[in-house]
């Protein structure tokens, strides 16, 4: 596997090329966000769908750090600045569902004003669309995205989708933990990190007994988390020896009736497209005999693996040892 920094570049290439209160770049950025959230300017955005390519939708939008996250199977696939309501014109917080799309709606209370890709959230006017972005909140109570990301939101999305508002847009915050994994389940009830505390590994697949399954390899955490049709089924403690920056997404296929792990191509990986997981790779994983062997009972062809320098919640410092542990094999 050959490993590359492409994120920063990515970033930059979007800078470049808008200003300041444009309505989105033209195209995305590879998908090592995570740790570039704050980074974001006014309008940039990071489109990364391949990560889970399968699952229920969530959209959360932060008020407080004037950006929205997107979560496919309960793992994040997107992030972009918005512009929320204006003093007097407040966007409400709450839990929402998308109740109308229209790709080509205008506004019936402000001059037929045009709202792109508009996802209507509430009958009184609040809605996701394609608007302006000043760096700050400045709409009469929809939330802003960029015109491009509205676009690829539009293309994904579903009438009844949960939409989570919450923050305080009068408050400007810019740190956060940038866990890749959902803060909400897929009807917006808050979900609590659930650290191992000293467990080798956790495994509660009764939570969500079907769905399709995402792996997530946190090399900054040395956690792998499992997760089904949104739900986090399972944790464990992992050795993982591999420095590099950079995100790979692997998934399950068969080839000649056996069970293979392949590339899929993103954005500045494209070459690794289909590509099989060579074996020296596979070896820098180490995990809990028990646990690995619970979730290959699982692993059907479809599932994903995402590898990520991005944390999954686990709590700071702490490192387990892993008494029996062993090489994950498809």
């Amino acid at each position: 596997m050959r490993y590359c920094s492409i994120v920063v570049a990515g970033l930059a290439l979007v800078a470049g090329t808008m200003p300041a209160a444009a309505q989105g770049a033209k195209a995305s950025s590879p998908p090592e966000f995570a740790r570039l959230i704050e980074q974001l300017k006014p309008g940039q955005w990071v489109w990364a769908p391949q990560v889970s390519p399968t699952g229920p939708i969530l959209v959360y939008v932060d008020l407080s750090r004037q950006i929205a996250l997107v979560y496919r199977n309960g793992v994040r696939i997107a992030a972009t600045t918005v512009s929320s309501g204006k003093a007097g014109h407040d966007t409400p917080t709450g839990v929402f569902t998308v109740l109308q799309k229209d790709a080509k709606h205008r506004s019936s209370t402000y001059n037929n004003a045009p709202m792109p890709f508009q996802q209507r959230l509430t009958w009184d006017g609040v809605a996701l669309h394609a608007g302006g972005l000043p760096g700050y909140p400045e709409s009469h109570g929809c939330v802003h995205l960029p015109y491009e990301f509205a676009r690829e939101l539009f293309g994904i999305t579903s009438l009844g989708i949960t939409v989570v508002v919450d923050g305080d847009a009068a408050n400007h915050v810019r740190t956060s933990e940038n866990s890749l994994l959902a803060p909400f389940d897929t009807k917006g009830q808050l979900q609590e990190a659930q650290p191992l505390r000293g467990a080798e590994y956790r495994w509660t697949p009764q939570l969500s007994p079907t769905g399709p399954l995402s792996i997530i390899v946190s090399k900054s955490d040395q956690r792998i988390v499992v997760v089904r049709a949104g739900v986090e089924i399972g944790r464990g403690a992992a050795h993982i020896d591999d420095d590099d920056p950079g995100s790979h997404v692997i998934t399950l296929t068969t080839r000649n009736g056996e069970p293979r792990w392949v590339y899929v191509g993103m954005n500045g990986h494209a070459e690794d497209e289909d590509k099989a997981v060579d074996e020296a790779i596979i070896n820098r994983v180490r995990m809990p005999r028990r646990f690995y062997e619970l979730i290959k009972a699982q692993l059907k062809p479809g599932a994903t693996i995402l590898v990520t320098d991005s944390r999954v919640g686990a709590e700071p410092l702490e490192r387990l040892t892993i008494m029996d542990a062993v090489v994950p094999r498809p």
